[in-house]
This record gives structure tokens, C-alpha cells and sequence, in this order.
């Protein structure tokens, strides 16, 4: 009674509809001495290529008999285009961040030096800042410190 029987493999996708994929009938001999005792079979099917991501769903093999019909618990199948890409900004973090960095440091330089040559030109030049200081009154309050002090 046990001896004819059908596989069937399907999966149910993620709006449940069941698509099958193969199915097959089996009829296993039983050899002298093996009746009436519990046997199992190992039927294995390998799904190649997945189409496209569509494929994803829950994946079923069933056996039925004349009056019994059994299910396997299923496996969840995700497929993806390209799969799983491990996205790291480290390295852009890093760069960017010297890179402003640098900017800032050269910025601030070429205006410190700047702010030095219009505050102290060349010593062989007239110092205006210098005539216009030693003509004013005399202040209680120091003259300001050289911009790299």
C-alpha cells in the first residue's frame, strides 16, 4: 500500500501563492524479510539558479500516499541581485577628513603670515604703524603682543 507514492517540491512566495518546482512518482520495492517494518528514504533535490529575486519564498517538499499526505517543515530562500555588499566608509571618513583638515592648516598659515607682513613690514622700510604709535599719547594700556607670540 506504501510502496507508490508521489514527491513533490514547491515553494510559496511572500503573496502565498505555491508555484511547484518538481514532482516525481516513486514505487519502492521492498525486499524479503523487510515487510511490515518502518523504513526511511532520502530523496534529495537541488534547486540550481535561483531567476531573479521573485524566487525568494518559502521552499516545501511534500509526499503523499493514496490516503496520507505528509509536509516537510520548509526552508526561507532570500534571493537578492547581487547580494550582500559590505558597505565601508572608513577610509573616505579618514581622507576627507585630512584633507579639510590640511585645507584649514594652510588657510590659517597663509593668514597669519599675511597678517605678520602687514603689521611688521620689511625692517628696511619706514615703519608707519611704528610713526604712528610713537606720535600718539602715551596709554596706560601695553601695545598688543606680535601675532606669533
Amino acid at each position: 500500500k506504501y510502496t507508490k507514492f508521489s514527491i513533490c517540491y514547491y515553494w510559496i512566495n511572500s503573496l502565498d501563492q505555491k508555484t511547484s518546482i518538481y514532482s516525481r512518482l516513486e514505487n519502492v520495492a521492498i525486499p524479503s524479510g523487510e515487510e511490515n517494518k518502518t523504513a526511511a528514504l532520502s530523496y534529495d533535490y537541488r534547486i540550481m539558479s535561483l531567476e531573479n529575486t521573485s524566487s525568494t519564498g518559502t521552499y516545501y517538499c511534500e509526499v503523499k500516499w493514496n490516503d496520507i499526505q505528509k509536509m516537510g517543515k520548509g526552508v526561507f530562500v532570500l534571493a537578492r541581485d547581487t547580494g550582500y555588499i559590505n558597505t565601508s566608509y572608513g577610509w573616505e571618513i579618514l581622507v576627507t577628513l585630512t584633507v579639510l583638515l590640511a585645507v584649514l592648516s594652510i588657510t590659517a598659515t597663509a593668514l597669519l603670515l599675511w597678517k605678520r607682513k602687514v603689521l611688521c613690514p620689511r625692517r628696511n622700510q619706514p615703519n608707519i604703524l611704528r610713526q604712528k604709535v610713537e606720535t600718539q599719547l602715551p596709554s596706560a594700556s601695553p601695545p598688543p603682543p606680535p601675532v606669533y607670540d
